[in-house]
């Protein structure tokens, strides 16, 4: 039997999925959230990405975590998911455009990441970007030793202080709260959030649309009724369907006229 989804190494920085033969095959870069690369999610993602022709590269950033612990999202360098988009694009079954995703914190990556290349007017931004449950502004870091569910005794805020995030070494900019300014993005976005995330707010995503929709820009956006964090079965498909929907109109290239 022949195989459907070729797992192949993309050189210096871990697995792929994508569909079998030559290509060139549209590229995804997928960011995982809290559960960290070990968990397996973004894998996942990234195998349904593959199973529907695109090439999926499931990025690894969270810091010091296995199969066993999540690890930390504490001074993650966004310079590096810069390097790692670049790495995908140039890789030789690459092509027709280049997408990223992401998932609640790897969500709130992905447009923080993709507005800053924008500020700065860099090379090698995403032809494609698309979240869900995203974050309006930078979070607080995230350190899985010590974090705790709530219904747990021993659970404890995000200390202010920890900075998820930097850029060209610097943290100054991406503060908890600040704004993450992805109207700089003119490329198309596609947003969407359960109505009722107790984790994330979707309220977030409804200020990310109304940003963007102000600047000029025209988001896809859906709003999934009566889902939590992690959507149930019908409304995760919906969500799936929507997104290789999404990725197949940006980034496959468009037929010329007869």
């Amino acid at each position: 039997m022949s195989l459907k989804i070729v797992r192949r190494l993309l050189p210096g920085w871990g697995a792929t999925y994508g569909p079998p033969g030559d290509g060139p095959f549209p590229a995804v870069l997928v960011l995982h959230g809290s559960e960290g690369a070990g968990a397996g999610w973004s894998h996942r993602n990234a195998v349904l990405l593959a199973a529907h022709g695109f090439l999926a590269f499931p990025f690894g950033y969270s810091k010091g975590g296995n199969a066993w612990n999540a690890g930390s999202i504490l001074d993650v360098p966004l310079d590096r998911t810069v390097e790692a988009l670049a790495a995908l694009k140039s890789f030789t079954l690459a092509g027709a455009g280049l997408g990223l995703y992401g998932v609640s914190r790897g969500a709130e990556h992905a447009l923080l990441v993709t507005s800053l290349m924008a500020r700065d007017d860099l090379e090698g931004r995403p032809d494609a970007v698309a979240v869900h449950a995203p974050a309006d502004v930078v979070c607080g870091a995230f350190r899985a030793a010590t974090w705790r569910d709530r219904g747990d005794p021993g659970w404890q805020v995000w200390d202010p202080a920890d900075i998820a995030w930097t850029w060209r070494g610097s943290s100054e900019a991406l503060r908890p709260t600040t704004p993450i300014e992805i109207e700089r993005y003119t490329g198309p976005v596609f947003l969407s959030h359960g109505s009722a995330d107790k984790m994330w707010s979707c309220e977030m995503t409804r200020r990310l649309e109304q940003r963007l929709t102000a600047a000029g820009r025209s988001p896809e956006v859906h709003y999934y009724e009566g889902q939590d964090h992690m959507p149930d079965s019908e409304a995760e498909n919906q969500h799936h369907a929507e997104i290789f929907d999404f990725f197949t109109r940006h980034l496959r290239p468009k037929r010329s006229p007869m």
